[in-house]
């Protein structure tokens, strides 16, 4: 009987492994698909990701002068 529950216990992992891999293959994109996914990513654009950096290091200043203060910066009205 032990044997018999090892083997359809084994059987169902296998089968949930299966249909698992056969899910991820049918959502997963094609090769084509994933290329023109990544040539159309903002990082593509020379200047728009300059404007990511320059927007990533205004946050971090930012993040860096509250770190510093003790002031509550979250009750200020914001930049007038």
């Amino acid at each position: 009987m032990s044997a018999l529950r090892t083997m359809l216990a084994s059987a169902s992992m296998i089968g949930v492994l299966a249909v698992g891999y056969g899910m991820w293959s049918i959502i997963s994109p094609e090769e084509s698909r994933r290329r023109d996914l990544l040539r159309d990513l903002p990082e593509a654009d020379p200047h728009r990701m300059d404007e990511s950096r320059r927007r990533t290091a205004l946050v971090m200043q930012v993040l860096k002068e509250a770190s510093e203060t003790n002031e509550n910066i979250a009750l200020m009205g914001g930049p007038e």
